[in-house]
C-alpha cells in the first residue's frame, strides 16, 4: 500500500478533508499523464487526487511557505516523491513563477490554489492563528519573516489597528476593538486577545460566530499579506498555463472571490473601454476563458461532512487554445 492508497483512511486525516476536492479534480480536468501545481500543498489533501488522476505518468510541484506542511507531505508520499511524480518546493506562491521554472514546471495543464489558512495550522496552538486554543500570537505562514501578529496588536496606532480591522475583517465595530486594544495591550497569546475582542463588543449576544472571528481573520491577512501576494500570483499562473491549461482557485471569504472573480472577468473581456477611442473602445484577445460564471459550492453532504467547506468557492478558468502573443503583450502593458 502507498501513501495514496493510505491517505483517506489514516485517523490523523480524518478532520483535514480537501475541500471540493470532485469539483477540483473534474474542473482542473485532470487526467493522466499531465503536469500540474498544486501552489497551497498544505496538507497534501488535492495532491493525493491530483497524483491519483493523473496516474501513472502525471506529475505535480507541490508549494508551500509552511516548513510543517512541507514535512508532513514529504512523509505522507514517499513512493511519489521518489518516482518523482511529486516535487515539493518550499516557498511563498508569490514567487510562483519562478519557483516552478526553477523545477522545470513553466509549461502545466492545471494550477490550484487553495486559499487561506489550513485546519492542520489552525488546530496546531503554538502557530497562533486560532482563539479556540491559547497560543503564542505569530499567524505567520512561513515561520522565519519578520513580522507577526503581536507586532501588529502591540504597536500599530489606534487608526491603524481601526483600518485594518475594517478592510481585511470586515470588522463593523473596528474602531471600537481597537481602542480597547490599544488601551490594553500588549498581548502575548490569542487567548487573552479574543477574550479582550469580546470585551469590547459587550460580548457575543446569541451570536454563533464569536466576536474576535474578524478580528483574527484581518490579522492573519495582514501578516501574510494574503490579499497582496493573491494579487500578484494570478497573473503569474497565467504565464505559467500552457493553451488549454486551466486554473482553479478556492477562496473562503469575499475579500479574496472578489479579488479571483475580478481579475477573471478582467482577462476574459472581448472589448477594452477607452472613451478617447473613436469608437469607445477597442476589441482584445480574451487571455482566459471562464469555465466557472458562477463559483462552485459545497454540496449539503460534504458542508456536513466538512464544515470547513461551507464557505468555500471554487472558480475555474482556461487559457484559450491560441493566444495572439503581440495582442497579449499589448493589452497588458
Amino acid at each position: 500500500m502507498n501513501a495514496l492508497d493510505s491517505v483517506a483512511d489514516d485517523p490523523k486525516d480524518a478532520a483535514h478533508i480537501a475541500v471540493l476536492a470532485h469539483e477540483v479534480i473534474v474542473g482542473l480536468n485532470i487526467r493522466p499523464g499531465i503536469r500540474m501545481i498544486d501552489g497551497t500543498l498544505g496538507g497534501g489533501g488535492h495532491t493525493a487526487q491530483m497524483l491519483e488522476r493523473s496516474a501513472p505518468d502525471g506529475t505535480v510541484l507541490g508549494v508551500d511557505a509552511d516548513p510543517a506542511a512541507l514535512r508532513r507531505v514529504q512523509a505522507k508520499f514517499p513512493d511519489e516523491i521518489a518516482q518523482g511524480r511529486l516535487v515539493v518546493a518550499a516557498g511563498n506562491f508569490v514567487e510562483l513563477e519562478q519557483i516552478a521554472q526553477a523545477h522545470g514546471f513553466a509549461n502545466v495543464d492545471a494550477i490550484l490554489l487553495d486559499l487561506g489558512v489550513s485546519s492542520f495550522q489552525l488546530e496546531t496552538a503554538e502557530r497562533g492563528f486560532s482563539f479556540m486554543q491559547d497560543g503564542p500570537l505569530d499567524m505567520r505562514f512561513d515561520p522565519t519573516q519578520a513580522l507577526d501578529a503581536a507586532e501588529i496588536v502591540n504597536t500599530w496606532q489606534e487608526q491603524e489597528l481601526a483600518n485594518l480591522l475594517y478592510e481585511y475583517g470586515e470588522e463593523t465595530r473596528s474602531r471600537r476593538i481597537a481602542r480597547y486594544l490599544v488601551q490594553h495591550r500588549p498581548f502575548t497569546t490569542t487567548g487573552p486577545l479574543a477574550q479582550a475582542v469580546e470585551k469590547a463588543v459587550g460580548g457575543r449576544k446569541g451570536s454563533r460566530i464569536h466576536p474576535a472571528t474578524r478580528t483574527f481573520q484581518a490579522l492573519r491577512i495582514a501578516v501574510n499579506e494574503e490579499l497582496t501576494h493573491l494579487e500578484q500570483v494570478l497573473p503569474q499562473c497565467l504565464n505559467l498555463l500552457k493553451p488549454a491549461g486551466r486554473l482553479a482557485v478556492i477562496s473562503f471569504h469575499s475579500l479574496e472571490d472578489r479579488i479571483v472573480k475580478q481579475w477573471m472577468q478582467r482577462e476574459a473581456r472581448t472589448y477594452v473601454h477607452d472613451p478617447l477611442h473613436p469608437f469607445g473602445g477597442q476589441k482584445r484577445e480574451p487571455t482566459l476563458t471562464i469555465i466557472t460564471p458562477k463559483p462552485l459550492t459545497a454540496t449539503v453532504d460534504e458542508a456536513n461532512q466538512n464544515p470547513r467547506s461551507r464557505s468555500a468557492k471554487l472558480r475555474i478558468a482556461e487559457r484559450p487554445h491560441l493566444i495572439d502573443a503581440d495582442n497579449y503583450t499589448k493589452n497588458n502593458e
